[in-house]
């Protein structure tokens, strides 16, 4: 929480060096974006963890049968950089760490751990993804800029289950992490000198050998400026992520969606 303060406090310093007046700038020529806000996500999770000798795991929704947190509030992380009129770099942070204690109400085959009805539930999920984005305009206007990207994005997916009784002691973790690559489209269309709409939609499906996965975001926002460098922004964010394995020794799937409103500051220059 003291970082998100922190990066809070320098935004709110670079806002106050943004000028309250000024000659007109379009939003589609800003050089420097920066945004800070939240996210208020719902989170559907659907797992199957294989044990090591092809015995099938038994299928998952970690919000019902592990205890996790069905929405809760995130932050989010935005910096567009243009190197000229046409070429701009995105990154992008995501975050989701949630935890959950609950009652096993039936038998779980957890890899090689079995999971028995009655033992109490310790679980941990936690999900990062870091992006960067490069995108070509091929539209560039005042009122309007379309762009092809494409994003590799680092996926770090890290799940626990723990059961700790007197006669019975399980801690199984699961990992996995790669790159990956979406392509999509960014846009932004200018009603007037005070409002603009953004978004941004990326999507890929992939299969290599023993593994499938796919992996899509979509943003849309409508902004105020509020300032010429200013400005607020409400819309809506959504992460779908999937992977599935048919590898004899670590086959399972893992399935997420997420998605709420969100309202950030952006400050731009």
């Amino acid at each position: 929480m003291f970082k998100y303060r922190i990066v809070a406090l320098n935004l709110a310093f670079l806002a106050t060096l943004a000028h309250a007046d000024g000659d007109y700038i379009s939003p589609t020529d800003d050089r420097v974006r920066l945004s800070l806000g939240v996210i208020h996500v719902s989170s559907s999770t659907d797992l199957q963890v294989d044990s090591s000798n092809g015995t099938p795991g038994t299928p998952i929704n970690a919000e019902n049968q592990f205890g996790l947190d069905k929405s809760d509030f995130e932050p989010k992380f935005q910096a567009m950089v243009r190197v000229n009129e046409r070429n701009r770099l995105w990154f992008d942070y995501f975050t989701l760490d949630r935890t959950g204690s609950t009652m096993v109400t039936e038998p779980i085959v957890f890899r090689d751990s079995v999971l028995q009805v009655g033992n109490p539930l310790q679980s941990q999920l936690n999900l990062r993804m870091l992006g960067i984005t490069y995108g070509y305009s091929f539209w560039h206007g005042e009122k309007l800029e379309v762009a092809a990207t494409l994003e590799i994005t680092s996926v770090d997916i890290a799940a626990n289950a723990k059961v700790q009784t007197e006669a019975y002691h399980v801690n199984q973790n699961e990992d996995q992490a790669g790159p990956f690559p979406t392509p999509g489209l960014a846009a932004t269309w200018v009603l007037s000198k005070r409002f603009y709409f953004d978004a941004r939609a990326q999507y890929l499906n992939v299969h290599v050998h023993n593994l499938e996965g796919s992996l899509g975001f979509l943003d849309v926002d409508v902004l105020y400026r509020f300032r010429p460098n200013v400005s607020f922004a409400v819309g809506y964010d959504k992460v779908k992520a999937s992977l599935s394995s048919t590898q004899a020794t670590s086959g399972g799937y893992f399935d997420f969606n997420s998605g709420g409103p969100e309202f950030f500051i952006r400050v731009s220059f």
